[in-house]
């Protein structure tokens, strides 16, 4: 391809990634440097005949004028990184210093919100990820054994869980864990335990926020690997089975290889997807057990008291660990496909 012909063809997705991607995200790590004015304070005495009070209100005009000035706000550099919100240097050094074991450092920790809530969002990427790639992997397997009759309906049942919305999704995996539910119920009656509840324990409510994640992505994975299976060579199947290969030699030997590049791509949109958690927690209501930094962008941008400064040094903070997850596999993506063949 020429590359003035190059050029006007990939010049329409240039500029949309700039526009939606690239300036966004620029916009995003300016607000984060800066934080609101403080209210202009100002202090009247009214004297009556007996004697004079002082008031204090707020001067409307004067942090008007504050706001049309710099509509940023007030330069802080990286103080909204450093503060108890994020990372929280001066929290972090002294329970370094004051405790004793790494047990009790780690609490100490998780009492701090932004590493509590990325003790849940990595806690939560590293089970879901690989349990998505290999429940999809095993249910195109299954599917792709199954007798071509029954694969079409087989396909749209093994698709409703990636078909319904997430938000409704999770509202009904939340009212089936409920104690009347039926997922409640059967949970009670495992564990002899009448007044079990999932939504009252902690431990159970990231099981099932996992479980609901696992149960929703897996189908987009099975539609990769399915999609894949069937461009494997039945040569290759057929000879590894003459040679007497077993199944299991023929999928470990045979299939696997041929959908590693399938996997590292599976692999890389569901590490960014899950490290997004959001709808399962507020669907859930399982804020008093479980915050990702999805929900605390959320917390920080609701209410009357808008913090942006927060939710944008929280959203760069986001952006540089999916990036940080993805190198791994960005690099092996690199050495299969764009490092130079010698």
């Amino acid at each position: 391809m020429k590359h003035k012909t190059f050029f006007w063809f990939v010049l329409p997705s240039a500029l949309l990634m700039l526009l939606f991607i690239a300036m966004p995200i620029v916009s995003i790590v300016t607000q984060s440097l800066y934080t609101a004015h403080e209210q202009v304070i100002v202090t009247v005495e009214n004297c009556g005949p007996f004697g004079c009070t002082q008031e204090q209100s707020v001067d409307q005009e004067a942090t008007q004028a504050l706001k049309e000035a710099e509509p940023l706000g007030q330069f802080a550099g990286l103080n909204i990184y450093k503060d108890r919100n994020h990372l929280a240097f001066d929290e972090v050094g002294e329970a370094w210093r004051t405790t004793e074991g790494f047990a009790e450092f780690g609490s100490r920790l998780m009492n701090l919100p932004f590493y509590d809530a990325m003790a849940f969002t990595m806690t939560y990427v590293i089970i879901v990820t690989p349990l998505t790639i290999v429940l999809g992997f095993i249910i195109a397997i299954a599917i792709n054994s199954v007798a071509r009759m029954w694969r079409g309906p087989t396909i749209f049942f093994s698709l409703l869980p990636f078909i319904v919305t997430p938000l409704v999704g999770s509202l009904v995996l939340f009212w089936m864990v409920d104690a009347r539910g039926i997922l409640g119920t059967g949970l009670q009656w495992l564990a002899n335990d009448p007044n079990l509840s999932v939504k009252a324990s902690t431990p159970l409510m990231w099981i099932m926020l996992m479980v609901y994640g696992v149960w929703h992505s897996a189908p987009f994975a099975f539609v990769v690997f399915y999609a894949g299976l069937q461009t494997v060579s039945t040569d290759t199947l057929e000879a590894a089975q003459i040679d007497g290969a077993s199944r299991w030699e023929r999928i470990r030997y045979v299939v696997i290889p041929h959908l590693m590049p399938l996997t590292t791509f599976v692999a890389l949109i569901q590490l960014m997807d899950n490290f997004r958690v959001f709808e399962p927690i507020v669907s859930f209501s399982a804020q008093a057990h479980a915050n990702s930094l999805s929900t605390a962008i959320f917390n920080d941008l609701g209410g009357e008291t808008r913090l942006l400064s927060s939710a944008a040094a929280t959203s760069v903070l986001t952006i540089i660990g999916v990036g940080i997850l993805l190198t791994p596999v960005l690099i092996r993506t690199w050495r299969d496909f764009g490092a130079p063949k010698h």
